[in-house]
């Protein structure tokens, strides 16, 4: 298995994000939640799309939900 991408929340763009996913890519996003810093691993078993954060695991059927997911989240760097 490869290693996770290990990255701090907005450094790398949503399609960056997705292409490391697309590519099999576990991805491992720094953020500051609930007070504190965590850790978010969002990640796709080629069909679905999970977020799993410290509270809970999202799940996506779609690229443009977790595309709409990692923004709204702000995981990812925005323009």
């Amino acid at each position: 298995m490869t290693d996770p991408l290990r990255v701090a929340a907005g450094e790398l763009t949503v399609d960056e994000i997705l292409d490391a996913l697309n590519d099999g890519r576990r991805v491992v996003v720094r953020t500051e939640m609930l007070g504190g810093e965590h850790e978010v691993t969002l990640r796709h078993d080629g069909t679905t799309y999970y977020c799993d954060t410290p509270t809970t695991l999202h799940k996506h059927d779609e690229e443009s939900a977790m595309r709409t997911c990692i923004e709204r989240m702000g995981y990812a760097k925005t323009a």
